[in-house]
């Protein structure tokens, strides 16, 4: 295993574990399409999210509370 490689997998493998509940045979048996199509099912879809009026407005109310 190169230096890089295995320090990445590990976190990999890790956050697929406390993410999925995958185990490590699990993690180690997937394709990289198949972990891939998880982590996507996972990210909110593009477009979708605040502006930054509506940040600034979220960040005015808290103060306020």
């Amino acid at each position: 295993m190169s230096d890089r490689f295995g320090p990445q997998a590990a976190r990999l493998a890790g956050q697929a574990s406390a993410l999925f509940g995958w185990s490590p045979p699990l993690f180690w048996g997937a394709t990289p399409a198949e972990l891939a199509a998880l982590c996507t099912a996972l990210a909110p879809p593009a477009g979708e999210g605040i502006d930054r009026a509506a940040l600034n407005s979220l960040l005015e109310r808290d103060r306020n509370d």
